[in-house]
Parts: structure tokens; sequence; C-alpha cells
């Protein structure tokens, strides 16, 4: 167990036991605490960082593209095997799925966006009430910018990154605009993208709570002081701390309290 709030031996407040204990307690239905220990308040965390696909939205944008194109099943089975860590390679993934799209026309963007990504029942209600306890939020994706830009503005996130598509001559080229960071946020980006946002804003990463589903969270979710797996896949949900199986995002509010 890690235990937080200052130096060992030393009066730095309270100190809480963050990391999971094998005793596991269930709160109401669907609600899983993996600690042996009370989780800290909310006061006591200063950054939030989502995944966006499957956890604050209810789709997985390139599938939906993909089935738009006609490319569905092939983009969606490796999609799931990816999600379920039987795919390893996160960017060899990425880059077989963006291949089949190759041509497809870039209003099929603006038809994902339009018609079918609805945000995750809680979302909006747990990130309104972050924001107002203080939190920095941050929305780290291994999706695309076209949609995590909407998204960010929607819940009003602080700091935002994501894999840029390219287009040319109005289609989807089937690569992605090589950006300051790189090309691709896999789930060692999203693990960099935490550590810098505490950075900038002065926090530890105990201080920092990680949201996702899928095992390319993995990374940022071990890095954070609290992690949180929303619906998510099996592996996904034996590691963090908080699992979410039934109900909203804002069910966290249960059991991190103000």
């Amino acid at each position: 167990m890690r235990w937080v709030g200052g130096a060992p031996g030393r009066d730095n407040g309270p100190q809480f036991p963050l990391r999971p204990d094998p005793v596991t307690s269930t709160a109401p239905t669907g609600l899983v605490v993996n600690a042996g220990s009370t989780l800290p308040p909310l006061s006591f965390f200063q950054l939030a960082a989502f995944d966006m696909d499957s956890t604050l939205i209810s789709i997985e944008c390139i599938d939906e593209m993909a089935a738009l194109a006609g490319k569905g099943a092939e983009v969606a089975a490796i999609t799931e095997a990816a999600m379920r860590g039987e795919i390893t390679d996160f960017k060899d993934s990425l880059r077989r799925r963006l291949a089949l799209l190759a041509g497809t026309p870039a209003g099929v963007l603006d038809r994902v966006l339009a018609e079918r990504l609805t945000f995750n029942p809680g979302a909006r209600e747990l990130c309104a009430a972050l924001k107002a306890a203080g939190l920095k939020l941050v929305l780290v994706s291994g999706g695309f910018t076209f949609f995590t830009r909407f998204v960010a503005a929607e819940l009003g996130m602080d700091f935002v990154r994501s894999n840029e598509l390219e287009i040319v001559d109005g289609a989807l080229t089937g690569g992605l605009v090589m950006q300051d960071w790189g090309d691709i946020c896999d789930g060692e980006q999203k693990r960099l993208m935490l550590l810098d946002c505490c950075a900038r804003i002065g926090c530890s990463t105990e201080q920092a709570m990680a949201v996702g589903d899928g095992a390319n969270d993995l990374p940022m979710m071990g890095a954070a002081g609290l992690s949180v797996a929303y619906h998510a896949k099996p592996r996904v949900r034996e590691q963090a701390m908080v699992a979410i199986n039934d109900g909203g995002l804002d069910r966290l509010l249960e059991v991190v309290r103000p």
C-alpha cells in the first residue's frame, strides 16, 4: 500500500492509503472499491484525467467512422482486441484500423459527431462537480482531435491531447499528423500527459485521479493517486482502485465525497 499526504515521520496532515489491498468492498450495487480503507475526500485532489471513447462518451469514434464507411466489422474487431489487451501494441492496432479507412470522405466525421456521439450518463455531472471543487480536467485520448475539441468544449477541459487525422483533398489518408509530442497518443503518452499536467499545475501525482475503460488507460491509471474504471474491460476493473460497473460516471462522487 502507498500512503499519501507527506513524508513519513513528519506532521504533514492527513495521510490516505490509496493503493489497492486484497480487500474488496462493494458500495451500492455495481460500485466496487478495491481498497482496504476510506478514500480521500474530493478536496484532496487537484487534477482529473479522462479517457474519451467509451468513458466520457458512449461510442468508439473510429468504429462509428468505419461503420459509416462500410468497414465496420474489420475495424471493430481490431478495436475490441486492443481494448481487451490482446493486441498489446496500440500504435500498430491504430495504424491498421486507419489504413482500412484510407480514402473515406472526411464528411464521415461530421456525421459521427451529429448522429452518433452521445455523452455517457453522469459525465457532465461529474466534470461539473470536479471543476466546482477546483480540480483541473484533462482529456487524453487515443481518439481524434475532431471529436476531442467538441468534448473538451462541452465539459470544460483544461488540457487536451489526442491524435490528429491527416486529411487531403477532403478524404482521410489513413495517416496521422505529427504533433510536438508525437503522432499517436497511446498508453505511454497518456501517462506522460498526466505527469506533465501535474507538473504544470504544481500538484503531485497522488493528487490526481485517472478514469478510463481500456488497456491503454492502465499506464496513466497506474501513475495516478486514484484510478477509476468505468464499465471497463475485466483487466482494467481488476487493477483499478474504484470500478463503476453499473450506473453513471457521477457515481464516483458516492465514494470520493466533498
